[in-house]
């Protein structure tokens, strides 16, 4: 693991990988790696997600949240465990945390063929006719976003020591989420629970987030020497993180670092926040058994084989959205 403690998180361009020399492809793979051994976060520029589309998806998702609650709570399918569609607050908690947090969210999920062996795990996609631009916008962010990430588990397999398309099969038309979170206004702060904030701190389940610019600060990572330090997505950039699937799966070589998104200062508690992550997440079949190669006398296997939907079956409940 890096010892090097960042100020920030590195910046590096996608395109050097897709479009590079081979020289620039492969110091790209150097950086990648030495950033996700140490914090476990990069911003990228250089993707396949434009900034017009993600300022137009966001418009579409600020729209949504202005509705009612009744209107809201429509899309709301409590059997879905909040895979699909919306899910109001109080529904989720961070791993460990017993406060939930503050925080509504809406989730798209994969597009799957009608013939697919697939479509029949997947549970339909939830479209507010209330703000019918939303379906077409969020499927595209979500195939942009997909395609930016299949490019990014190639980056990683090779600083693996693994086939450049290791990850293809297991993330085509994988588990994947795309989130879009509304953080509301704290009108009365000090009716709230001590701990109460809009996310505790927690790592993410799947393989690799990556992150929209949101439309405020607050988003924080807990650097290894116990420090927080603040992280803002610049205009054009992804912040992409390792998660815990993809932590699980090298034994903790990459990093699945823990964050968290703070409460506003006081003289902006009643202003909203909106952020949208994809979670991307492989087939539910995938081994996550720790690869041999990331096994050792000086780093022991750490976790016990289990699949890509089991371990997610497993976090969903403790986070609080699978019922037992």
């Amino acid at each position: 693991m890096s010892k090097r403690l960042y100020n920030e998180i590195p910046s590096l361009n996608l395109e050097d990988f897709t479009n590079g020399t081979e020289e620039t492809k492969a110091q790209f793979v150097k950086e990648l790696g030495d950033a996700y051994n140490s914090i476990g976060f990069v911003a990228i520029k250089g993707h396949y997600l434009s900034d017009d589309l993600s300022q137009k998806l966001y418009a579409a998702v600020e729209k949504f949240f202005s509705l009612s609650t009744e209107q809201k709570k429509a899309y709301e399918k409590e059997e879905l465990a909040g895979q699909r569609g919306y899910t109001s607050k109080g529904k989720e908690q961070a791993k460990g945390h017993k406060v939930p947090d503050l925080k509504e969210f809406y989730q798209v999920g994969q597009f799957v063929p009608a013939d697919h062996e697939l479509k029949k795990e997947y549970p339909d996609n939830l479209w507010p006719s209330e703000v019918p631009e939303l379906a077409d916008l969020a499927k595209d962010a979500y195939q942009k976003l997909e395609k930016t990430g299949f490019e990014m588990l190639r980056a990683i397999a090779l600083y693996l020591g693994l086939d450049e398309n290791y990850f293809d099969p297991q993330v085509t038309y994988g588990n994947s989420i795309l989130r879009a979170i509304h953080y509301p206004p704290i009108e009365n702060p000090e009716d709230l629970p001590a701990d109460a904030v809009r996310a505790a701190q927690h790592g993410d389940i799947n393989l690799i987030t990556l992150l929209m610019g949101a439309s405020a600060d607050g988003l924080q990572v807990l650097r290894r020497d116990g420090e927080w330090i603040p992280i803002t997505a610049l205009p054009n950039q992804l912040v992409v993180n390792v998660g815990d699937m993809l932590a699980r799966l090298t034994n903790d070589k990459l990093k699945s670092t823990i964050h968290r998104v703070v409460n506003p200062p006081k003289e902006q508690m009643k202003s909203s926040r909106y952020s949208i992550p994809f979670f991307m997440h492989p087939k539910s079949s995938m081994d996550l058994t720790c690869l041999d190669s990331c096994v050792d006398e000086d780093q022991p296997k750490e976790y016990k084989d289990m699949t890509a939907g089991e371990f997610l079956q497993e976090r969903l409940a403790e986070i609080g959205l699978l019922k037992k």
